[in-house]
């Protein structure tokens, strides 16, 4: 059951009120009753002192009737009960019973005490006069000469009565204090709970969305001061609420416009946000709280976020998706510990990409007949024309330079095709390269260049295409040796824990900075009257990227002009090629 703070404080000052007033009242009786008995005792005390010649004198002179017979009289008459108790415990004298039927209280506690020359009290219930007494005992003495005891005593009954009626009266006051007490304690608690029982209702408004709810208090106590806090409180909260809603509905509106396909997924795998762009490409379906393996079907996509999940990252990838190719661009939010997945339509943008490939491989193959039949004749007539050999060399000239660029845009569309398959073995790379550079020793000869291998630690064979190996080392090492007029070119090799390392340096005229970005664009060329004079065809580094592409590597450039250029190639050990 629920208690209320009003409860919890009266229920708790009334234990503690009746708790005290309990304990006050058991020992303040317990304190009255005692002082009461000590002064009876020390009345008693007294009253033997004052009795204690007259009685040993007439027990000195052997006057045992008379001692008796003025001890029940003078007894009577102070209503004390007097015994008078010889050194042997035989009782002389007594003023309520006869000393003959009396049996031996030289035992007596009070009794013994006195016989020993001290004074002795007791409170005991006596079985000669059947009632509880209590006792005074004083040794009786003449000129110094022990005789015997003189013991004086006073019924309790009568002082119990006046003790149990002083009880009553301190029990009705303790009520009267304890239900004032309880009262002003009511009082004080409503008064302490109002101010809470406000302060709960204004806060079970404001829990539910009504930020208008305030709290006034007339108190000038903390309590006035959490009221107030908590109307600033509910001030800044409303104004809050009100920036956050219009910041929620201007990313709602953000996100429904947006032509790309949102999703957030949590870390289990659960849709909870996306956009009417992601429903329509997925027909519509209901997708909140559904996985997201139940929507975007693809071992593919599920292993990049389970990527992004595990290692807390980012990825912008293509994805085949209902017959459209999408550019998904996924990041882990570590605030919401979720995944936005945005899918960017390139459809339209790969299909013309395909288109310009067929048409850059069906005009190549086209030019290829034609070129090689210019070429031919160009040569022959160079056989038999000499006065015109000059213009002759110039078209044999051109027509080796369209030839190049012909087979370089074939070895481009084929590398960009990714249907294209790697034909994988081991291959030793210090062997392949050495051999690759005796195709380069005639240029090197002519330019006074050097061209040298260096390994660092052991080099192992791995496994890669040997073919498309070749065709990067050519494409790199060709270019080092066109724009390089002194110095040389070294190739470094090492392997780097499960990657094969590459780095190919020359001493070269360098690329300014502002160009490396673009160096491996198709056609783009640094120095164009350069190019035009060495042949190039502006291919080459876009071939080496994307053979490097295909074996899952990076590749990098550093360089600085007049002072070389430094491609680096981190290559993976692939796996072994399939069977056909």
């Amino acid at each position: 059951m629920k208690r209320t703070i009003f409860f919890k404080i009266f229920l708790g000052c009334f234990l503690i009120i009746f708790t005290l007033t309990a304990l006050i009242l058991f020992f303040s009786f317990r304190a009255i009753r005692s002082h009461y008995r000590e002064t009876l005792r020390t009345d008693l005390v007294r009253l033997g002192n004052a009795l204690n010649l007259m009685v040993a004198r007439q027990v000195s002179a052997g006057q045992l009737q008379q001692l008796d017979a003025w001890a029940k009289s003078f007894g009577a008459r102070i209503q004390t009960r007097i015994t008078v108790i010889d050194r042997n415990g035989i009782v002389l004298a007594d003023s309520e019973e006869d000393p003959a039927r009396m049996e031996n209280h030289g035992t007596r506690p009070e009794v013994a005490q006195a016989l020993v020359g001290e004074v002795g009290s007791s409170v005991r219930y006596s079985t000669t006069v059947q009632a509880e007494m209590l006792y005074v005992a004083l040794p009786l003495d003449v000129y110094g000469e022990p005789l015997g005891v003189l013991r004086v005593s006073l019924f309790l009954r009568d002082t119990d009565l006046l003790l149990n009626r002083l009880r009553t009266e301190m029990i009705r006051v303790a009520a009267i204090v304890l239900v004032c007490s309880l009262l002003a304690t009511a009082l004080f608690a409503r008064s302490f709970a109002k101010p809470i029982r406000l302060l709960k209702k204004a806060s079970a408004k404001v829990a539910s969305g009504d930020f208008t709810s305030r709290v006034i208090l007339d108190n000038r106590d903390e309590l006035r001061d959490l009221a107030d806090s908590f109307n600033e409180m509910t001030e800044k909260m409303s104004a809050s609420f009100e920036e956050l809603s219009h910041r929620k509905e201007e990313l709602d509106s953000i996100i429904s416009s947006l032509q790309e396909g949102l999703i957030l997924v949590t870390k289990q795998g659960r849709i909870t946000l996306c956009n009417e762009s992601f429903l329509r490409m997925v027909g519509n379906q209901d997708v909140i709280g559904r996985p997201y393996w139940g929507i975007i079907r693809g071992q593919q996509f599920h292993r990049w976020i389970d990527d992004i999940i595990e290692d807390k990252s980012s990825f912008k990838r293509e994805l085949e998706l209902g017959g459209s190719t999408y550019l998904c661009s996924a990041a882990f939010i570590k605030a919401r510990r979720s995944i936005v997945v945005i899918f960017h339509d390139i459809t339209r943008m790969r299909s013309l990409d395909k288109i310009k490939r067929d048409f850059v491989v069906n005009v190549s193959h086209e030019l290829r007949t034609p070129l090689t039949a210019i070429k031919g004749f160009a040569e022959t007539l160079e056989e038999v024309d000499e006065r015109n050999r000059s213009y002759l060399d110039v078209i044999t000239r051109h027509t080796d330079r369209l030839i190049n660029i012909v087979d370089d845009l074939l070895l481009l569309s084929e590398l960009e095709e990714k249907s294209i398959a790697l034909e994988t073995e081991e291959v030793e790379l210090k062997p392949l390269v050495q051999n690759l550079l005796r195709m380069f020793e005639q240029r090197l000869k002519e330019k006074g260049l050097y061209a040298r291998v260096e390994t660092k630690g052991l080099l192992p064979a791995f496994r890669a295409d040997p073919y498309r190996l070749e065709q990067l080392f050519i494409n790199l090492i060709d270019n080092a040796i066109k724009y390089t007029e002194k110095g040389g070119i070294t190739i470094f090799l090492q392997q780097k824990k499960d990657r094969m390392i590459i780095e190919i340096r020359d001493t070269g005229i360098g690329i300014p900075e502002k160009h490396l970005p673009r160096i491996f664009e198709r056609f783009y060329v640094m120095d164009k009257s350069r190019s035009r004079k060495f042949g190039g065809t502006g291919l080459g580094l876009s071939i080496v990227k994307h053979i490097v592409l295909l074996h899952n590597g990076t590749i990098s450039v550093h360089s600085e002009p007049n002072m070389g250029t430094s491609f680096t190639v981190s290559l993976p050990h692939l796996p072994s090629t399939p069977p056909a």
